[in-house]
């Protein structure tokens, strides 16, 4: 989880911004729904300088598919990306950092996510207003829509996305598909704050049978969008986590050195439920593993 990874979309976006050709990247979902619904993880992106390796890390752990595309940036150079297939569900994307045509791409190596809003203008007015950055303006992305780089006002790093044909639609998150975002702030009020503002959101706890108190953000009609955690691991700055659903956290972590991963955190179980590992794939890239019984949409925040 490096923040230099975000290097990449500052060279697409400067670099692109001297070319009147939109960034030709595909939608997130296959199926227009014409629905947008703020603040909630619409994409995933990768950004890997060992694509292989990491190609045949996730597809044996979670059964992805990867789909080769080539992208021309409309600056001379064509970068390399896949998207991310689940059971045939699109589900996020993955660059490779080793086209991007800078030393050490093993640096870019890190996971994002990418956040949906209704207007990409207001959002990142919204970001600067309330102590955020705004680290790329508004770009057009072709039939994705358009997209902008922010960091929130403790320094975590998103994307904020207004798509063309609309969102992907809430669904159930089978074995292997993403399960759930968390941002870790070090000030977990002051992030609900931000965040509930930038996307209308609103603020929700669960409180389990221990007393700890797990905070998260909805829509207007309870989805639950994305947690809140205070930093776990001092060494490590504010930054966004994301989930993958699996039956077995140990399974698969067993698995993880051998297919050229690390496990960063071992397995353990979860105050709100499940168990839960951190690992990192062959590029260096931190993602969480979580087990969860029931068959919903996002982490289901329940007694």
């Amino acid at each position: 989880m490096r923040l230099s990874a975000l290097i990449f979309f500052l060279l697409v976006f400067s670099l692109s911004g001297c070319n009147t050709a939109p960034i030709n990247l595909p939608p997130v979902t296959e199926t227009a729904t014409g629905n947008t619904l703020p603040g909630k993880v619409i994409w995933h992106d990768l950004i890997s300088h060992k694509p292989e390796e990491t190609k045949k890390f996730y597809s044996a752990l979670f059964e992805w598919q990867f789909e080769d595309l080539g992208l021309d940036f409309g600056f001379g150079r064509t970068v390399n990306y896949s998207l991310i297939r689940h059971q045939g569900q699109l589900i996020g994307g993955m660059i490779d950092a080793n086209h991007l045509g800078r030393d050490n791409p093993e640096n870019f190596s890190q996971w994002v996510v990418v956040l949906s809003v209704n207007d990409i203008n207001a959002a990142t007015k919204h970001v600067q207003a309330n102590g955020g950055k705004v680290l790329t303006m508004p770009r057009d992305v072709a039939e994705r829509g358009t997209l902008a780089l922010v960091e929130d006002n403790q320094g975590a790093a998103l994307a904020l996305l207004q798509t063309r044909h609309g969102d992907p639609a809430d669904r159930i998150t089978p074995i292997g598909g993403f399960l759930w975002d968390e941002v870790w702030p070090v000030d977990v009020k002051q992030a609900a704050s931000f965040y509930t503002s930038l996307f209308n959101l609103a603020p929700a706890a669960h409180d389990n049978k221990t007393g700890a108190r797990y905070q998260f953000l909805a829509s207007s009609s309870g989805t639950p969008r994305f947690g809140l955690l205070q930093q776990p691991i001092k060494a490590l700055p504010p930054t966004w986590v994301s989930y993958i659903r699996v039956d077995d956290p140990a399974a698969i972590t067993k698995k993880v050195p051998k297919l050229g991963g690390q496990v960063l955190v071992d397995v353990q179980k979860r105050a709100i439920g499940g168990e839960v590992a951190l690992i990192a794939d062959p590029s260096g890239a931190g993602i969480a593993i979580q087990s969860w019984p029931e068959k919903r949409t996002a982490l289901p925040i329940q007694n």
